[in-house]
């Protein structure tokens, strides 16, 4: 009885040589990416770019009313206050 002589059936190596080291040409290189950006976030890009260029202090009102005050003309009542805070809780909460 032979031992030796099916081992290497066995464990596959029977002397043919399998061609494990071909490399495949793909198409891959041919595909392109596309990007696409939607109306709405063309829209917002403007809205943002707009926002930018608004300055965070409105010098003009701020010298206005800092003219008010400094002479005295500057008179604003509690009922008018609170009605701007009410108003403003309540419109957080809609």
């Amino acid at each position: 009885m032979k031992i030796w002589g099916d081992l290497p059936k066995i464990f596959g190596i029977d002397g043919k040589q399998k061609a494990v080291n071909k490399i495949q040409k793909t198409t891959a290189a041919s595909k392109k990416d596309v990007v696409s950006i939607s109306g709405q976030a063309k829209d917002l890009q403007v809205a943002l770019k707009a926002l930018k260029d608004v300055p965070d202090i409105r010098k003009d009102k701020v010298d206005i009313l800092a003219e008010k005050y400094g002479s005295g003309t500057y008179n604003v009542s509690g009922r008018d206050v609170a009605d701007s805070i009410i108003r403003s809780v309540l419109d957080k909460k809609v």
